[in-house]
């Protein structure tokens, strides 16, 4: 990327992250984000995601440091040489989600999701989904305890644990994944070209609830849930070279 002259430190709540954002802003400077060449984020995966979220409109790339757990999004923590690994970073540019949910009440809630939309039930039975792609009946009735939507930036979070695939970040495809379906039991889900629209209604919506999820903005009592990727909304995301999002979701699969 170019010249990082005015770098934005944000960080979790988390004592460590806090105190990183502490050091590295006395030693590169301290800029609001959105005066920002570049904004660092310090803490988990989940702290990337919502950067992401929340500096989307401005245009400036995130590099992210692991101050959390996983850190599949994240770059290694370091104070030395922020500057040149900054400049000699790879960026990755992905599409978000955008999720359309319809409540019991009528309600209706739009969000956006970087890595998925899952549906999941809410109570003690299950649910009981019929999905469409692209305004054609493909499923007729999933019961199972959820079902997801997902990107490639996505595959190897909530989705690979319910044993989706993980797709290649380059691939313009979506992963559609059941969560621990009862019915057809042996359903593993299906891929998608990018450009698909799939609805999902919720079965006797009253007696068997279900609530609707994009990157952690939930949604109670859904009917119906729309899920398409959004082309007008990217998100740039910055990895050392050699550590790319790629090379990562190809390592998950040979680990």
């Amino acid at each position: 990327m170019p010249a990082a002259r005015n770098i934005a430190f944000l960080a979790s709540d988390t004592a460590l992250s806090q105190e990183a954002k502490t050091r590295l802003e006395a030693r590169y400077g301290a800029h609001e984000p959105a005066d920002a060449d570049v904004i660092v984020a310090l803490g988990g995966d989940g702290f990337m995601l919502q950067t992401l979220h929340a500096t989307q409109a401005l245009g400036a790339p995130v590099y992210g440091m692991n101050r959390g757990t996983v850190g599949f999004l994240m770059n290694a923590y370091q104070e030395d040489g922020l500057i040149a690994r900054l400049e000699a970073a790879e960026e990755a540019v992905i599409n978000p989600l955008h999720m359309t949910a319809q409540t019991v009440s009528g309600e209706v809630v739009e969000a956006l999701a970087i890595n998925e939309v899952s549906l999941l039930r809410a109570g003690p039975q299950a649910a009981k989904l019929k999905i469409h792609v692209d305004g054609r009946m493909r499923m007729e009735e999933l019961i199972c305890d959820g079902a997801l939507v997902c990107t490639p930036a996505g595959s190897t979070a909530y989705n690979y644990s319910a044993h989706g695939p993980i797709l290649p970040i380059d691939a313009d495809v979506l992963a559609v994944t059941a969560v621990a379906a009862f019915r057809p039991r042996r359903w593993r889900g299906a891929l998608l070209p990018k450009s698909a629209v799939v609805r999902i209604e919720v079965g006797e919506a009253g007696k068997r609830p279900v609530m609707a999820d994009a990157d952690s903005r939930s949604v109670g009592n859904v009917v119906s849930v729309e899920i398409r990727s959004e082309p007008a909304v990217s998100h740039r995301i910055l990895f050392d070279p050699g550590h790319g999002l790629e090379e990562r979701l190809l390592r998950e699969q040979f680990t």
